[in-house]
């Protein structure tokens, strides 16, 4: 028996919060994402928590999931946001969110998206290097306005997580390297047009250890007292985001422990903390519900499970390899076998899982992909000119629908 924060098994099936997921399907068909409200809820409440005894403020990353009515959701229970490109900003911006609520993040920044940044007066945009601080001080001074800035710093920390999410080693693009940080505020300290209201670090996604968190926040800090002395006026320590969760049982590190490591290396410096959390938040709460297509037996044994939905829908395992959770909607009674379970598209990488321990599956049987409500839908593409599917969400025993499944009249729409 499978233990879910959101999905449960029942008499009449896999359920979330108190609503079955045939029930649903039922009326929007597969695939289609299902998020528990309740989950995000709590999730967020448990973070907020944890650092109840120190300044903070918690900038959802919307990276993990920008759906409109999820951003929404977040902003209800006293969320801001971590914005990662202009189109980002302009969902937060609809959702409800200030300007002043916004941290505007990315590597990759356009002209275009700083000048619109600058204007709308955006909390903080985090720089990611000398020349985007140059680039941002011309666009101020030009529009008569002071930005609110912070600079990413690259620590060269392993974080520990896979080399694709990894974004605090030197050999990553992120930020600048820690031993040229201090300069760069320096030379910049009075030129028109910036405002040094923070610091950054974000070392990378899927964190499951507290040393790469604590060692972090450690040189964060110590960052943070040199630009002290050299009279910067310093509101918040930016220490990103990262925070894991469990997609296979392992042990991780919870918000308290969280909160534990971080507290005592940065209430030295006596400043507010920022918190960028995005999967930790709604990654457990979301699950993509599939059905059984097709399924084969080879000669040797090996079975597949053909899924209606693949990596167009949830690319994670192709790209990072990935685990996730699988588990049938309604399960067949029979002893439980090696399945191979893999999408449709035209690609070997379509693959949710190899070898996995399954009870019998057949055609039309529904099966949920639990823990993807991070990194799932956001990443989705049109791929063999598949469409984006549904997304459901359900509170208190309800469900809605919070985004419509693509047409092909919506796609060609953009074509000429």
């Amino acid at each position: 028996m499978f233990v879910s924060q959101s999905f449960t098994p029942t008499p009449s099936g896999l359920a979330c919060d108190d609503v079955t997921v045939e029930a649903i399907v039922g009326h929007v068909g597969t695939p289609v994402y299902l998020y528990s409200a309740h989950a995000i809820r709590e999730a967020y409440r448990a973070l907020d928590a944890a650092f109840s005894a120190y300044p903070h403020a918690i900038h959802y990353a919307m990276k993990a999931n920008s759906t409109l009515s999820i951003v929404q959701l977040l902003r209800s229970l006293g969320s801001k946001v971590d914005a990662n490109s202009g189109g980002e900003i302009q969902v937060a911006r609809r959702a409800g969110y200030s300007p002043a609520d916004i941290v505007f993040t990315g590597v990759g920044k356009t002209r275009d998206e700083l000048r619109d940044a600058v204007a709308d007066g955006i909390g903080t945009i985090n720089a990611e290097s000398a020349g985007e601080l140059d680039r941002i001080a011309e666009l101020a001074v030009a529009q008569g306005r002071e930005a609110r800035v912070a600079l990413r710093v690259n620590p060269d920390i392993d974080a520990g997580s896979h080399p694709n999410i990894s974004t605090g080693l030197r050999v990553n693009k992120f930020g600048v390297p820690l031993q040229e940080a201090r300069t760069i505020y320096r030379e910049r300290k009075a030129r028109p047009g910036l405002r040094f209201v923070g610091v950054h670090i974000h070392i990378g996604s899927q964190i499951t250890t507290v040393e790469p968190l604590r060692r972090a926040a450690r040189t964060l800090a110590a960052l943070a007292l040199e630009l002290r002395d050299d009279g910067f006026a310093l509101e918040h320590l930016d220490v990103g985001g990262g925070l894991g969760i469990a997609y296979d049982g392992q042990a991780i590190v919870g918000p308290a422990e969280y909160a534990m490591t971080v507290i005592p290396e940065v209430e030295r410096c006596g400043i507010p903390v920022v918190l960028e959390p995005g999967r930790s938040v709604v990654g457990h709460a979301g699950a993509l519900i599939a059905r059984v297509v097709d399924t084969k037996c080879y000669p040797d044994g090996r079975q597949f499970a053909v899924l209606d939905a693949g990596m167009g829908e949830l690319m994670r395992p192709a790209l990072y390899g990935s685990y996730h959770r699988i588990v049938p909607v309604r399960p067949r009674d029979g002893e439980e076998s090696p399945w191979d379970v893999v999408g449709p598209i035209c690609e070997s990488s379509d693959v949710f899982a190899t070898d996995r321990q399954l009870p019998p599956l057949a055609v039309d049987d529904l099966v949920a992909v639990l823990d993807a409500g991070a990194y799932g839908s956001v990443m989705a593409s049109n791929y063999n000119r598949h469409l984006l599917p549904p997304e459901v969400l359900i509170d208190a025993g309800q469900w809605r629908i919070i985004r419509r499944r693509q047409t092909l009249d919506d796609v060609l729409a953009l074509e000429a």
